[in-house]
């Protein structure tokens, strides 16, 4: 469960994050609704950056054998 809510949480932020930059690049926000925006939106790209790091990270758990990590090519074909 707590997998999916991560999963939520990211494509949740991530759609949220696209909609601010949409208002901001239409430049009908005030001076200072940007900077509000541009506050949130610097939040929301940590909290991304955060989700894809702890992503990798189990990732390479997975992968790991044997005290080695083992490369293996990434095909998203086969992953969806």
């Amino acid at each position: 469960m707590a997998r999916k809510k991560a999963a939520l949480d990211f494509e949740q932020s991530l759609t949220d994050l696209q909609n601010l930059v949409e208002r901001l690049e239409t430049g009908e926000l005030t001076l200072e609704d940007s900077l509000t925006a541009f506050e949130q939106g610097i939040r929301l790209t940590r909290d991304c950056q955060a989700a894809l790091a702890q992503a990798e990270q189990k990732v390479q758990i997975l992968l790991e054998r044997d005290g080695e990590l083992e490369e293996a090519p990434f095909d998203a074909d086969r992953q969806a």
